[in-house]
């Protein structure tokens, strides 16, 4: 029984390290079919094409799916505020928010 959950927790060790050097490939494959031609820059080696990952990770906060679940508590509540609210208090918002972001957003013209 132990040597199985020895195996599973090798085998979800080594399933991020495997999904970086696919997608380490994945971005050099695509820099080098592309860019040199286009943009007129150079080939690129696997580490760099690694170290383009790495940065990017960094820069713009991850590959999508690692991320854990976001709590869209405030939506709920801001909903369920407005599902709440009388017609005239509707009304009387939307006059609010109109009259604090219409100068921002809306030119008139």
């Amino acid at each position: 029984m132990k040597n199985k959950f020895r195996n599973r927790r090798k085998f979800f060790f080594i399933i991020p390290f495997a999904i970086l050097f696919a997608l380490t490939a994945i971005v050099m494959w695509l820099w080098n079919a592309i860019l040199p031609d286009v943009l007129g820059v150079q080939v690129l080696s696997y580490w760099q094409a690694m170290g383009i990952l790495v940065l990017s990770k960094i820069l713009f906060g991850g590959f999508g799916g690692f991320r854990k679940h976001r709590n869209h508590e405030h939506k709920k509540h801001f909903f369920n505020r407005m599902k709440n609210m009388t017609p005239e208090e509707r009304e009387e918002f939307k006059q609010q928010w109109r009259q604090k972001f219409h100068n921002r957003f809306c030119k008139d013209q």
